[in-house]
């Protein structure tokens, strides 16, 4: 897997736009890349942050995401606009649901993940995102294999939702910043005590938003160790390479 990879760095992948339906009958637009030459081992679905903070399929750490790991990792990423929510890509159909109405968004990304055959789906959130993946992944339609949750601010989730989490037992990994604006590593152990499975990384010095490549390479590559951990190889080049 070594290279040289730069914040910029765009490796090569199928990348194939994509559209589909929600339960409530909105269009949602995502695009999905896959390793160019090979079938994917794992698949990543993404929730990104708050749209109404500038959250959208294309912040920083998920565009990396689909722009690396199709590549270095055979982990297909499959992006998309929730509901009301505008990027390059274009604009999903509706409006903001305060992470209500977004359930049906879950579950119908899962479901093309799922209809398209690709394999080991595991949600990925960041921010609002992991509050999408906490209170409604469990919903989606065949299931996923496990979460990671990058920054869980824990607003939303209730103690009910976890306790839904541990009955699954679905892997559960929270990337918790060490210096996050919304729950820092402390309380998060507190609050994912109530799932046994839960596994939670402090990372000391980053920031809710993980700016630097530094940070965003050691999030790509906790996905990649819990996702497709055979990808890393040698396990101690990961954060270097990817």
């Amino acid at each position: 897997m070594a290279q040289l990879i730069r914040a910029a760095t765009v490796l090569p992948a199928r990348r194939t736009p994509i559209t589909f339906t929600t339960e409530d009958g909105l269009n949602l637009v995502g695009e999905l890349a896959l390793p160019q030459d090979r079938d994917p081992a794992a698949t990543l679905v993404c929730l990104h942050p708050l749209p109404t903070q500038g959250g959208m399929m294309d912040s920083h750490v998920m565009r990396k995401a689909s722009y690396r790991l199709p590549a270095l990792a055979d982990v297909a990423v499959l992006r998309f606009n929730t509901r009301g929510t505008e990027s390059e890509r274009g604009r999903s159909d509706g409006e903001f649901g305060a992470g209500e109405t977004e359930r049906y968004d879950v579950a119908a990304a899962v479901r093309y993940a799922v209809d398209a055959g690709l394999p080991n789906i595991w949600l990925v959130g960041w921010s609002f995102g992991t509050e999408l993946a906490l209170r409604w992944g469990l919903d989606a339609v065949d299931g996923i294999d496990g979460a990671i949750l990058i920054s869980p601010p824990l607003r939303r989730p209730t103690d009910a939702d976890l306790d839904r989490w541990a009955a699954s037992g679905k892997p559960l990994v929270a990337l918790v910043p060490g210096l996050d604006d919304y729950l820092r590593p402390d309380e998060a152990r507190r609050r994912f005590a109530r799932v046994p499975q839960a596994e939670v990384i402090a990372v000391e010095n980053a920031k809710h938003l993980w700016v630097g490549e530094p940070y965003v390479r050691l999030v790509l590559a906790e996905i990649v160790r819990h996702t497709n951990p055979a990808a890393l190889n040698p396990p101690a080049d990961e954060t270097a390479a990817i």
